[in-house]
């Protein structure tokens, strides 16, 4: 029997597989899957398995879920309207192969958040409950990379804009997030828990310019706009329109307070505090 992760290609996929391998899941044990596989060939030359996985194909995700005892199911990403019917297929295809747990990577108090992505990880879950497939729900905040990411324009110029308000988000990095998700996978007693999971410290992005102001001693400050005219920069950046829509949205969710959590459960689960905005962005700087 093996643990299979969807979405190895991608960033968290990849740290998740790399989480397995440190708690000592032999690697013949692990089935990583992504869409285009010739960018974890380096996994297979290590002992993992290695197989086609299209959300969009049936067919290639229950050759894909062959053998499968449990199931990391890390979320699709764009498009929106797509997602729902990708996961859908995925969890179709994990009960047909009949796992034994799913752990699907939701999002931050995803049973009320009013974000257009909250709606697409409520409907998940909806389905995962309809199914009556053992499941543990992985309520990811933000990461902390989708701020560390912009250092570079940042930098350029002199600010971060957002639409957050005062509101405060728990974000944490990938790689914490995909240790709590291997955690989950290698020990007992988590079907049926729901964990909300992010940063120990939380923050307001006005918070977050200060801290790489700290780090880089240049003055950055925190411009906060209404939503349309953040759509509008993100457009005029180069991000297609619809993501640049979804981001602004989930800046009005965060400043609700639907990307903060107070839970500790990702510290609980990794076993150690969780690591700090300041140590990622000094690493960015670097």
């Amino acid at each position: 029997m093996s643990i299979v992760v969807t979405g190895a290609t991608g960033q968290l996929g990849r740290l998740a597989v790399e989480a397995l391998l440190r708690r000592g899941v032999p690697p013949a044990e692990i089935v990583a899957t992504g869409r285009d596989t010739d960018g974890i060939k380096d996994l297979a030359e290590r002992g993992v398995v290695v197989r086609r996985a299209d959300f969009a194909d049936p067919g290639s995700l229950g050759a894909a879920f062959e053998g499968a005892d449990k199931l990391l199911l890390i979320s699709a990403s764009f498009p929106v309207e797509e997602r729902l019917g990708n996961h859908r297929r995925a969890i179709d295809a994990a009960r047909a192969a009949g796992v034994s747990l799913i752990a699907y990577t939701s999002m931050t108090r995803a049973d009320t958040a009013t974000t257009i992505l909250a709606a697409t990880h409520r409907a998940t879950e909806a389905y995962l409950r309809e199914c009556e497939i053992p499941c543990a729900l992985l309520r990811n905040s933000w990461y902390l990379e989708n701020y560390t990411s912009q250092l570079p324009v940042v930098l350029q110029h002199g600010a971060f804009i957002g639409a957050a308000g005062e509101g405060r988000v728990s974000a944490a990095s990938r790689a914490d997030y995909a240790e709590a998700a291997a955690a989950v996978l290698t020990t007992d007693g988590h079907a049926g828990e729901v964990y909300e999971l992010g940063g120990d410290e939380a923050f307001t992005l006005a918070e977050l310019a200060a801290a790489v102001s700290t780090a880089t001693g240049q003055p950055i400050a925190y411009s906060d706009l209404p939503a349309e005219q953040l759509t509008q920069a993100l457009t005029t950046a180069g991000l297609p329109a619809e993501l640049a829509h979804v981001l602004a949205d989930a800046d009005l969710g965060l400043a609700r307070g639907e990307l903060f959590t107070d839970s500790g459960d990702l510290s609980r689960l990794i076993g150690r505090p969780t690591t700090p905005l300041a140590d990622m962005v000094a690493s960015a700087v670097r």
